[in-house]
């Protein structure tokens, strides 16, 4: 059974989540701020967090940049604000996926059991196992461990199948949408800017020098590829 970390600072939304998500067999934390929420991670160590960016103490933003520097856990951002800039701020900080409140509460659902299956399979592309390598960059599918010059890196579940899926295919342009389709599961509609912010993320884990990558490259107009040979 998956735990749920639910953190707002609006107890009739964490109180209405709870309810969907544990009528679908999810055991559920609540919080109420970024602090507590850190503090609920440490001592229960959820599979999944619903996180708010606008809360008291310590918003959703600084508590999730936190989290990433011990946890890889998929996390979704609630926020009122519509705004791009939130969305894409959220997601350069280490989040997987956002959610513009309103929202309807079986979304979230789907949202929270589509992150839980590519957290727990990392892709679902288990026909190609074994050892991917381009240049110095290294994935073992079956060890789910991302090496550079034989350092380990630390991945996102979303830089992760990124990463697998351009590697599995080097040489291959996919466009933004593909990519999208792909790794999360969801139909491509407005996705260029989620899917740039996670390629921008993972350039600068895995390039030398992100600003002019050998590896990771876009192929303007039409999407990205892993190139074969890093030329």
């Amino acid at each position: 059974m998956y735990t749920i970390l639910i953190c707002d600072d609006d107890q009739d939304i964490v109180s209405a989540l709870d309810i969907y998500l544990t009528s679908e067999g999810y055991q559920t934390i609540k919080a109420y701020h970024g602090k507590e929420a850190i503090e609920k991670v440490q001592e229960h160590k959820p599979d999944l967090i619903l996180m708010d960016i606008m809360m008291p103490e310590l918003d959703g933003i600084r508590a999730t940049a936190k989290l990433r520097e011990e946890t890889n856990i998929p996390i979704i951002l609630l926020t009122a604000k519509s705004e791009d800039t939130d969305k894409i701020l959220g997601l350069n900080i280490g989040a997987d996926d956002y959610i513009t409140k309103p929202f309807n509460p079986l979304e979230v659902v789907a949202r929270v059991k589509s992150q839980l299956r590519r957290y727990t399979a990392l892709g679902g592309m288990d026909k190609e196992p074994g050892l991917l390598t381009v240049g110095p960059i290294s994935v073992d599918d079956s060890a789910k461990q991302v090496t550079v010059d034989g350092d380990p890196v630390a991945l996102t579940p979303i830089e992760y199948n990124i990463l697998k899926l351009l590697m599995t295919h080097p040489g291959q342009v996919f466009s933004s949408a593909q990519i999208y389709e792909q790794v999360w599961n969801d139909p491509a509609y407005g996705s260029e800017n989620t899917v740039a912010v996670h390629i921008r993320h993972l350039r600068e884990k895995i390039e030398i020098n992100p600003a002019d990558p050998r590896y990771l490259k876009v192929v303007w107009g039409l999407g990205y590829k892993m190139e074969k040979g890093g030329v």
